[in-house]
């Protein structure tokens, strides 16, 4: 690190659980985060801030006024614009000493394993279940790990799926890919807006802690939240050796 790092992270390394080497951990690592929306807004915020030196923002989307109320990345004059662009100029502004790369696709299959083999951490902030068990399929087979997150109306998740520990579920554990799920949006029944900041957020701790290997992630544990009365469940998750995706009996 020069100088400036060193100044620009001093409060990381005065923790004695980061330091320099851990510092350093997180400058080498690559962050890909699914979607720049309500829940990548923040969680791109505070890679950024703390220096993970390479962040890959996936989205397809373009920035909508319904987006504003929430999603801290974008801004009014820039309605209309894709929300991967949008974002990497919100986060070059905060930390220019950092590479963004701005992908204004819907990754799937071979492009999105391709992508996920690239990075140390993924981030899945989508709002839908297909997508999700497609970043948890790509993250299994590559052996990366993933921070999951959800949030709608005033109910929030957010666990570690992490691929490289054995005891540990993988998302299709947790739901099966071949069960049905009610699909609910925000645009049809509502998002409380800090609900997505504080699980947004929670998802760049976790993926923080996996880079530079502190503390005890969520791997193994589901953490739900009443915004209602601010009321935290958590929710102990086995592997399922059945599992279509990471099961023993179905190697993925």
């Amino acid at each position: 690190m020069n100088d400036n790092q060193l100044l620009r992270y001093s409060r990381h390394i005065l923790l004695d659980e980061i330091g320099i080497e851990g510092q350093e951990k997180l400058l080498a690592a690559h962050a890909l985060v699914i979607g720049a929306g309500g829940l990548g807004s923040p969680a791109a915020y505070y890679l950024a801030s703390a220096g993970i030196g390479k962040i890959t923002l996936v989205d397809n989307d373009s920035v909508d006024l319904t987006n504003l109320q929430r999603q801290i990345l974008h801004t009014t004059e820039r309605v209309g614009q894709p929300k991967a662009q949008s974002g990497k100029q919100t986060l070059e502004r905060i930390n220019p000493d950092i590479e963004i790369a701005a992908l204004a696709e819907r990754a799937e299959g071979e492009r999105l394993a391709e992508l996920v083999g690239q990075a140390s951490v993924v981030l899945d902030c989508s709002d839908n279940f297909a997508t999700r068990h497609a970043v948890n399929k790509a993250c299994v087979e590559r052996g990366v790990p993933l921070v999951s997150g959800a949030a709608i109306r005033f109910d929030g998740q957010i666990s570690v799926f992490d691929s490289r520990r054995p005891d540990t579920p993988c998302y299709a554990c947790l739901f099966p890919p071949d069960q049905e799920f009610e699909e609910v949006l925000c645009s049809t029944m509502g998002v409380f807006a800090p609900l997505v900041g504080i699980i947004g957020t929670m998802q760049a701790a976790e993926a923080l802690k996996v880079v530079a290997g502190i503390g005890e992630t969520l791997a193994g544990r589901l953490l739900l939240l009443d915004a209602r009365h601010m009321e935290w469940t958590s929710i102990r998750v086995a592997r399922n050796a059945s599992c279509p995706v990471c099961g023993t009996s179905h190697p993925a």
